[in-house]
């Protein structure tokens, strides 16, 4: 309690006790939350391959030093979303058509896999929530909301592997898809890069061969529907402009 000299007649001193303020201050973030907001964006199209990670803008963005988001920075590449450049600082990376094809064989190597482990391993509340996963994504296409709906496309695929029992799959799953929006956003056609590349079709049908629990029809529509998303790629597709780090990154 925080004590004051209230107004009183002469000779008196009398004590009034008022409560005192607390201002309580916002708590930083931690590591993985930055590192989790900075994939994020990239995961749902915010941030551009290319885009320069100035230290000590994300610092002023995060309310943090340029030593926390050099760690971060550091993981992120560990993880080949950020280029590290020697003297040159840090960039949002930039696959090569060579590495957006490695990109894509690698998920039709494991994304079999992970459907079948989520049919092995997935229960009735799992299936629930891959279906919101796909009507989140379908009300947010139909409201324009474009980085909502890659956002919702991406975590339909990462709902599976959460979901399947391995997770070692499951990191590596999550690293590729991200990879695979800075490659959609790298060469993908306008179209598919206003889109966001996924279709609600084809997650209905791998969803609906889940529930059947059908692994091989599964892993099928999953190949078909990467087959698809490749086979789109134009590797002459001009570079987008890079946004502001504040306005991409701000709470």
């Amino acid at each position: 309690m925080q004590s004051v000299r209230c107004r009183t007649p002469p000779g008196r001193h009398d004590i009034c006790k008022v409560p005192a303020v607390t201002v309580r201050r916002a708590a930083a973030p931690t590591d993985s939350d930055i590192h989790a907001r900075v994939a994020a964006a990239m995961l749902d199209q915010r941030l551009a391959p290319g885009t320069r990670l100035r230290e000590d803008e994300l610092g002023q963005v995060f309310g943090v030093s340029r030593t926390r988001i050099r760690q971060v920075l550091i993981r992120l590449a560990s993880e080949q979303l950020v280029t590290l450049v020697p003297h040159a600082g840090a960039r949002v990376a930039e696959p090569t058509p060579a590495e957006a094809r490695e990109v894509f064989l690698l998920r039709r190597l494991i994304e079999p896999a992970v459907a079948a482990g989520f049919v092995e391993q997935a229960g009735a509340a799992a299936q629930r929530g891959l279906m919101k996963w796909i009507t989140g994504e379908e009300r947010a296409r139909a409201a324009g909301e474009r980085h909502e709906a890659i956002r919702m496309a991406g975590a339909f695929h990462l709902h599976l592997a959460a979901h399947a029992g391995n997770t070692t799959l499951e990191r590596v799953l999550r690293e590729a898809v991200t990879r695979t929006s800075l490659v959609l956003m790298r060469y993908g056609p306008q179209e598919v890069r206003e889109a966001g590349g996924c279709d609600c079709h084809e997650h209905r049908a791998i969803a609906a061969a889940l529930k059947l629990r059908d692994k091989a029809a599964a892993g099928r529509l999953l190949l078909r529907h990467l087959d698809r998303l490749e086979g789109q790629l134009g590797f002459d597709a001009p570079a987008r402009a890079a946004p502001r780090l504040a306005d991409v990154l701000a709470a």
